[in-house]
């Protein structure tokens, strides 16, 4: 029997940073990693400190999250040579153990397969809150968009104008509705930090975005009433490009593959120069969610609304220092 390779440190903190680098709802990045160098299964776990009990009571938003942060760490595993085997939901006797990665065997040279830019684009991808121009992206991308959402278990379903409409509709429903919520308001503002503030998390008040002058476009206001933050509004793209990522079942390890497909869609979009930004607020009112359900599609469970287009690169959010070593935790 052959002798099984060993992961060295410097590998395992690039997987680790790949997989930090995946977006998070208000960037709590509520995921943990472990090594166990026995058996080189990496445990992604959640972390119950990080979520959001009001906006996201169930965890259905931390279960996409911790998706993208999987599919990631499966893209730079077979990036430096690694067999990626991905458990979902591994022990129904732990349930804060999300998924189980065993890196195998190393993969022979003709096995790599050479993607797309995806792993380059990993660390590009950041969320834009900024106005895109308007120009269509073009039909082949949206259809290499589509197809990576298929691949990783979800479907993509790219509206036409009146969809767009009813979609923005919904998502300024559930804005302003999160505003006049005290409580809610409050979660939301509880992740945003002053420019030089010492935390990994959350989002700083620099990489927020302006909002549309021509009130179209719903964008998410994370500060509310708080005085000197507020930016100037300015004009967004008039002809609003989104897709709606979708699922045939509700479940836990559905939440999870709609992370990964989510993370395989930005991807693709920005190996090809696309930028994207997450518009959660309707998913996070079961009755708004509800109303996001496709009249066709009888199984159609929405899991987030992309907007995506060409514009300037948003500011970056933080992300926690690794610093692991095999047999701890992060």
């Amino acid at each position: 029997m052959r002798a099984q390779a060993v992961l060295d440190a410097a590998t395992l903190e690039s997987l680790l940073a790949a997989a930090v680098a995946a977006p998070s709802i208000h960037n709590t990045q509520p995921w943990r990693f472990r090594l166990d160098p026995d058996t080189q299964v990496l445990q992604v776990r959640s972390a119950p400190e990080r979520t959001l009990p009001l906006a996201d009571p169930v965890h259905r938003a931390q279960y996409l999250s911790v998706g993208a942060a999987v599919f990631n760490l499966r893209l730079a595993a077979v990036h430096w040579g690694w067999r990626p085997e991905v458990r979902l939901l591994p022990d129904p006797n732990d349930p804060g153990l999300l998924a189980a990665v065993r890196l195998a065997d190393p993969l022979r040279a003709d096995e790599r397969r050479s993607d797309p830019g995806l792993y380059e684009a990993i660390q590009r991808r950041h969320t834009s809150r900024m106005p895109f121009t308007g120009r269509p992206v073009p039909e082949p991308v949206l259809a290499e968009m589509t197809t990576a959402a298929h691949a990783a278990g979800a479907r993509l379903h790219l509206p036409d104008y009146g969809g767009t409409r009813r979609l923005l509709r919904l998502t300024a429903a559930a804005e302003e509705r999160g505003q006049v919520h005290p409580d809610r308001a409050a979660e939301t503002r509880s992740w945003i930090t002053a420019p030089g503030a010492d935390t990994p998390y959350g989002i700083p008040v620099t990489a927020l975005g302006p909002p549309d002058a021509g009130r179209r476009l719903p964008m998410r206001d994370f500060t509310g009433p708080l005085p000197g933050v507020h930016r100037p509004a300015v004009w967004f793209e008039r002809h609003v490009q989104l897709a709606l990522l979708w699922t045939t079942h509700d479940r836990r390890q559905d939440w999870l593959r709609a992370g990964q497909a989510l993370q395989y869609v930005l991807l693709t979009a920005t190996a090809h120069g696309v930028r994207t930004s997450l518009m959660h607020q309707a998913m996070e009112w079961p009755d708004l969610r509800a109303a996001a359900v496709l009249a066709r599609h009888k199984r159609c469970h929405p899991q987030m609304l992309i907007r995506f287009g060409y514009g300037p690169e948003g500011p970056r959010t933080p992300r926690r220092d690794l610093g692991l070593s095999k047999g701890t935790g992060l």
